[in-house]
């Protein structure tokens, strides 16, 4: 692979037996490096579409398996020296991201060496690729006893077939079959012979179920080699795992969509891994709390409309209701002048949002400040969780949602309004004119969302989504209310220098472009949810 090599921040043990390249952030740097194992038959290379993308914000290692690329072969290929070989070669913690044999390594790596694996990535990865009665989604052993013995005899003839099988179905088969055939080794070593006996012997359906580290697990619609009908199967072993299905392609979607698949994967890393530093967000809404209240004209709109979905609940009057992300307390006093009887708690992790709401509140609450990931509450003690634009700044939804319904009480609800990605959506582009660099924060799509909620339990998920247009005569006087919100730009991909005179200009007319009929908008996508706790919970 052609790139400057540089060390790590983490580095791999000088020894490591794996040949490694290593490809440094472009921006600052999320905590992990990622670490690619790439499919049977190919070598590092294979990452080169997914590079430029995963390098935006991750320190990359792509390693080349024992016999592949420029690692050197052995008489060993069995499963742990594999596995050895490849821990060996690790950071101390990293995310792990494989591609078919690659992906099946991946999991088996996750599953032995959990604390070394922050994370865990499969591209078109089955968890047993021959198939049996216990598990019939996958290669008919004859086919695969054969294909093994024309490699034996035939190296060369089979790895053109074996491209030919990779690319079909894809919708870009001719042209992504050329691509495959440049990229399989054209003197492969006999370890090659072994790892296909370690594939067809692989059998990761216990290491799946015990997988602790978050996942993501892509499959190509129309593969040839792993039936798309595995994806269906993960969630109920481990529902903690995310599935997703990339239309239109084969067994190298990374290949044949790697926008669609880098995308994938750096919403799943950014949501995993922690795109905000909490400690700014609950600083930045620190100060803004004795000034919130007198611009937060959207807040007030989404919270009046979350507010009047109470009708819909069949709440006991002593009811305990959590305001969840309370801010001012505004809309916890709202609560208690609909619910007067009930036992009301404001939570927020701005301390000072929490000591302002505690001064100038009258409603009988208990303020509380803490991190609604690590919830300071009680299992089964809330009724209903009432949350008006606070769960965009969390960190890591499953953490999140699993808080929630462990305080919740069987047959217990939430309502939640939060923020779409289309929000600002002008400023989002009007950055991107200008620089790469993170301007805007980002929120999670309505499917992240979900899955999260699907995860962690709930049942009886209810979605509802608003667009909401705020107009301003200047682009000014929208970053002066930003500013007073509270609602700074939190993400570690953000510039870490100030802003020059010519990219401000620049900025400017961009945002101009969006003026109509005589102001500038600011478009918010608003998602208003309901979901409950199972009454056999």
């Amino acid at each position: 692979m052609t790139d400057i090599m540089l060390p790590m921040a983490a580095p791999r043990p000088l020894d490591a037996p794996l040949a490694a390249h290593e490809f440094p952030a472009v921006a600052e740097a999320f905590s992990d490096p990622v670490v690619l194992l790439h499919g049977w038959g190919f070598d590092s290379q294979s990452w080169g579409d997914l590079l430029p993308s995963l390098r935006q914000h991750h320190h990359v290692i792509a390693l080349d398996l024992p016999g592949f690329g420029d690692s050197p072969g052995g008489d060993d290929f069995s499963l742990n020296a594999v596995l050895e070989a490849i821990a060996a070669s690790l950071p101390p913690k990293a995310v792990v991201m494989g591609w078919s044999l690659g992906g099946m390594l991946a999991v088996a790596l996750a599953a032995r060496y959990p604390e070394r694996v922050s994370r865990v990535i499969t591209l078109a990865s089955n968890l047993c690729f021959v198939a049996s009665p216990e598990w019939p989604d996958a290669m008919a052993p004859a086919v695969n006893q054969r294909f093994t013995a024309d490699f034996e005899r035939s190296p060369a003839r089979t790895l053109k077939r074996f491209a030919a099988l990779v690319a079909h179905g894809d919708g870009k088969e001719r042209t992504l079959c050329a691509t495959l055939s440049r990229l399989i080794d054209a003197e492969p070593s006999l370890d090659w012979v072994q790892a296909l006996g370690v594939l067809a012997r692989l059998d990761n359906r216990q290491s799946f179920r015990q997988l602790q580290s978050p996942g993501l697990h892509l499959f190509g619609e129309n593969d040839a080699l792993v039936p798309a009908a595995v994806a269906a199967q993960l969630p109920a072993i481990n529902p903690r795992q995310r599935v997703m299905l990339v239309a239109n392609t084969g067994h190298a979607p990374h290949l044949s969509q790697p926008d669609k698949v880098a995308g994938a994967v750096q919403d799943f890393l950014r949501l995993t891994q922690g795109q905000r530093d909490k400690r700014r967000v609950a600083e930045s809404f620190s100060r803004a709390a004795p000034a919130y209240d007198s611009v937060a004209r959207l807040q007030r709109n989404v919270g009046e409309h979350l507010l009047n979905r109470l009708g819909g609940e069949n709440l006991a009057p002593a009811s305990h209701i959590l305001d969840l992300g309370c801010g001012t307390g505004y809309f916890t006093e709202a609560l208690h002048a609909r619910l007067p009887e009930a036992q009301l708690l404001g939570l927020d992790i701005a301390e000072g949002m929490v000591r302002f709401a505690r001064q100038e509140r009258s409603a009988p609450t208990h303020w509380l400040c803490g991190d609604a990931e690590q919830l300071p509450l009680v299992s089964s003690s809330i009724d209903l969780v009432f949350s008006s634009l606070a769960v965009q700044w969390c960190e890591q939804l499953p953490a999140l949602f699993d808080e929630l319904y462990r305080a919740l009480r069987p047959g217990g609800r939430m309502l939640i309004a939060t923020l779409g990605p289309h929000t600002l959506w002008e400023l989002k582009a009007a950055w991107q004119a200008v620089d790469g660099y993170e301007h805007v924060n980002r929120f999670p799509a309505t499917d992240v969302v979900d899955q999260a909620l699907q995860g962690a339990g709930f049942h009886d998920r209810e979605w509802h989504s608003q667009e909401q247009v705020l107009r301003y005569r200047e682009l000014a006087e929208l970053m002066r209310e930003l500013k007073v919100l509270g609602a700074r730009n939190v993400n570690r991909g953000q510039s870490g220098g100030l802003t020059g005179r010519r990219k401000l200009r620049a900025f400017q007319e961009a945002y101009e472009s969006h003026r109509c009929e005589g102001s500038l908008p600011a478009t918010y996508e608003v998602l208003y949810l309901s979901a409950s706790k199972p009454l056999s919970a």
